[in-house]
């Protein structure tokens, strides 16, 4: 009789995703390899204190360890402890980021196979203190070392790694999204949007992410429609949200974070225009989403965003660019329904979950 084969996944919070695009990653393969005969454990974090427990979801294994601390340091202290459980096993070990890459050595000295899905260059980030951009670099270094495969999002990640360790050590694997055709008109009645009527952003607002730079182009003129841009600006910089909000005419709306899926869903499904400002990054999930619901694209110039969503799409380099293409682009229905029709074809060319899927896989199964 066949061994079943068995993984255990890190470097997320944890599923039923609540979070960013590795949560809904992780959440996406765990049930592909649980489908698949796979034995499959997810490591969660937790707030509060109290003991590490088990239960199940969707016949996957979550291990669930409560943190008492915040931020960064809470992070390291649940990727610590999690290293030290999943050591105790004989499955195959897959890593979703490198940011305490350094732990995997206790996998390098039991002979633990361990991959890494190196994200993004997350050290290069203006958002980070000195001390943290250092504890990323040596972290990016140690991951290309200590790990027995290297995954990277996009092809411009895997020509960096491929300055750190031989390129046969590496596999480029982009992220996926779903192919939505359809989602509720009613949910939008809550923000008061009708469908068609607005151009949307959703991102962290951050310097880096464009924000300021996009809602100054908007707000230059009358649009004759919204733009709404989703993101906590409870958490951003409080100069940076400031020149943001001063910056928006009364046509620019800041709901603020929305986690619903089904709502997200439904934003990106009806808006007349997707704005993706992400200066830095690999893959970014948001941007294969938007390509997923067939939206036409207004994306920051840079070689991860023109990878992703290909030469039909618009793209600017600064303030006075963007506000250009939102003249034009905006002026132009027709065109933006042969975008439409071009974005879905490079989703079910390039990034359907199923492929993405299959190939992590097979990946996998070459390893463990």
């Amino acid at each position: 009789m066949k061994t079943r084969k068995s993984i255990r996944i890190l470097g997320t919070r944890g599923i039923p995703a609540q979070h960013g695009g590795f949560e809904t990653f992780a959440e996406h393969l765990a049930l592909y390899l649980t489908r698949k005969g796979w034995s499959v454990t997810v490591y969660c974090q937790e707030k509060g204190d109290g003991a590490v427990y088990e239960d199940q979801w969707q016949d996957i294994k979550l291990v669930h360890f409560p943190i008492n601390y915040k931020g960064a340091f809470g992070t390291i202290s649940f990727d610590w402890k999690t290293t030290l459980h999943a050591a105790r096993y004989q499955d195959g070990i897959l890593t979703l980021g490198y940011n305490t890459a350094i732990f995997g050595l206790i996998y390098k000295i039991l002979g633990l196979k361990n991959i890494i899905n190196m994200d993004g260059l997350e050290w290069q980030r203006k958002k980070w203190s000195f001390p943290a951009r250092l504890w990323l670099y040596l972290n990016e270094r140690a991951g290309c070392w200590i790990g027995d495969h290297l995954i990277a999002d996009h092809p411009e990640i895997q020509k960096h790694l491929a300055t750190r360790v031989h390129s046969d050590k590496i596999t480029m694997i982009p992220y996926g999204a779903p192919d939505v055709n359809s989602a509720s008109q009613e949910l939008l009645a809550t923000l008061k949007l009708y469908p068609q009527q607005y151009a949307i952003v959703i991102a962290r607002p951050e310097p880096e992410n464009s924000i300021l730079e996009i809602v100054t182009s908007f707000s230059k003129r009358s649009r004759g429609m919204k733009l709404i841009v989703l993101g906590n600006f409870n958490k951003a910089n409080s100069k940076y949200r400031n020149k943001v909000f001063a910056a928006a005419s009364s046509e620019v709306q800041f709901p603020g974070a929305i986690y619903d899926q089904q709502m997200v869903k439904a934003l990106r499904f009806y808006a007349y225009l997707y704005i993706h400002g992400h200066q830095v990054g690999g893959t970014n999930p948001s941007l294969v989403e938007a390509l997923g619901a067939g939206m036409p694209i207004l994306a920051h110039d840079n070689r991860y965003n023109r990878w992703v969503a290909g030469e039909d799409n618009y793209y600017f380099s600064n303030t006075h660019e963007c506000a250009q293409s939102l003249d034009f682009i905006l002026e132009n229905k027709e065109l933006l329904q042969i975008l439409r029709q071009k974005n879905r074809i490079r989703h079910q060319t390039c990034f359907t979950w199923e492929s993405i899927l299959a190939r992590y896989e097979q990946l996998l199964c070459e390893h463990f």
